[in-house]
């Protein structure tokens, strides 16, 4: 009896196997691109690199406020020797054995060229560098994911065509063999239309394994586990395309992170030219400091006993050396600007050009739609006329073949026409950064 409940529970457990191995869930476009933004590892490191240029500011910001430093040093102090001015006649000099020296100074700048608003400014720029170089990071990931995601409805759609004609082909094989029974049709009928069926069934076998490498490189990507099987919006066809013109989506380009880092690129050089010449101007900055000393050994003898002193003023430095040091590095900027502003205008060269081979792909992406749409139904009508004609015996099995092969063919073409349309919009999207 405990022998046929281990063995129940143990065929139970099997049985469950297939269940717990392949978790199917449903997931839209938006879902799969939100799960990217939280797992994926590219990103983390963008976003840390944004936190690293925030933190970068408030670092630049702090130079605004005064500097404070203090000194505390005590020391031991060694008696002295003195000794005429040919080093005859020496003796020893007794001094205070115990020296303490407390200093407290502290420093406001006024003026420094505008070196520390510039900084600050540098500072700034870099943080929106790290935030368009997150932000196209994720245009890029999201294309990847998109294109993994339509390869996966497409394999899911040519699925369902081969499951249709399967099983049209299975109730054909069924007609035929009836028609054989009563004289009507021939054995190599019946033994064409199941080669046929092997065929189908073996561009299924093909299709269900292509599923499962798609689904597994798209569920590594936004951090599933591996038995969860992804299954594409059914709705993702009907999802609306913004049929604007190539003028709308030109404008759109400065917008893209491409053009905002190249913007910023030219912003930074010109303020780095501004840190040079900040750097061949004076500084000046009020200064306060307070000294407590002790012993007092500018005496002969020395005196045993402390002084404090304190003062406050005004400093001025100017270094006369960046005159002529500051004057290369000054060319060096205004050459690594001219260079920035090239590569500004090149990103926008490239990307007018990227948007308008995109938007002419999906107008064609479009015409070849309405084409294969066409083709599908002749198609149909097609194969319903020659299977009309074969079941009354006015036509040959090889004309119902040619006929189920045109179906066959036509439906496959419309799947991969509907998901070129929608590869080639999120490809205009992801050009100007808003996929």
């Amino acid at each position: 009896m405990i022998r046929k409940l281990l063995f129940t529970g143990v065929i139970g457990c099997i049985n469950l196997i297939p269940i717990i191995a392949q978790q199917q869930q449903m997931l839209t476009i938006d879902e799969i691109f939100n799960l990217a933004d939280a797992n994926s590892k590219s990103l983390k490191v963008h976003d840390l690199a944004v936190a690293e240029a925030t933190q970068a500011v408030k670092v630049a910001q702090s130079d605004k406020l005064p500097s404070i430093e203090a000194n505390l040093s005590l020391s031991y102090i060694g008696n002295g020797w003195m000794c005429d001015r040919d080093f005859s006649n020496g003796i020893k000099a007794p001094m205070p054995h115990f020296g303490n020296n407390f200093a407290l100074k502290a420093t406001q700048a006024i003026y420094t060229g505008g070196a520390i608003s510039t900084g600050i400014k540098m500072s700034e720029l870099q943080k929106k560098v790290a935030e368009a170089e997150l932000e196209n990071d994720k245009q890029n990931i999201r294309f990847m994911l998109a294109g993994h995601y339509l390869d996966l409805f497409q394999l899911h759609n040519q699925k369902r065509v081969y499951q249709k004609n399967i099983e049209q082909t299975k109730m054909l094989i069924e007609e035929i063999k009836s028609a054989f029974e009563q004289g009507t049709a021939l054995k190599s009928d019946i033994t064409r239309y199941e080669l046929q069926l092997e065929n189908l069934e073996l561009a299924l076998t093909n299709v269900s394994n292509r599923i499962k490498i798609s689904n597994r490189q798209l569920v590594t990507t936004i951090g599933l586990d591996t038995d969860i099987e992804i299954l594409p919006d059914t709705t993702l066809l009907s999802v609306g395309i913004d049929k604007r013109n190539e003028l709308y989506w030109q404008d759109e380009r400065e917008n893209a992170p491409v053009m905002q880092m190249a913007n910023l690129g030219v912003k930074l050089s010109k303020k780095q030219q501004d840190l040079i010449r900040a750097e061949r101007r004076p500084t000046i900055g009020l200064m306060a400091a307070a000294n407590f000393d002790g012993p007092i050994l500018i005496e002969v003898p020395p005196i045993d006993k402390n002084f404090a002193y304190w003062f406050v003023g005004v400093n001025v430095t100017y270094k006369f050396d960046a005159l002529f040091k500051k004057n290369k590095k000054l060319k060096q900027a205004k050459l690594t600007s001219l260079k920035a502003q090239e590569q500004r205008r090149l990103a926008d060269e490239q990307l007018s050009n990227g948007i308008n081979t995109a938007y002419i792909q999906l107008e064609k992406a479009n015409t070849r739609l309405r084409s294969k749409e066409k083709s599908v139904q002749l198609a149909h009508e097609n194969y319903d006329i020659v299977h009309s004609r074969y079941l009354n015996g006015l036509s040959l099995v090889t004309d119902m073949l040619d006929a189920s092969n045109i179906q066959l063919s036509s439906e496959l073409e419309l799947a991969n026409a509907q998901i070129g349309i929608l590869y080639q919009y999120f490809m205009l999207k992801k050009t100007v950064g808003k996929l």
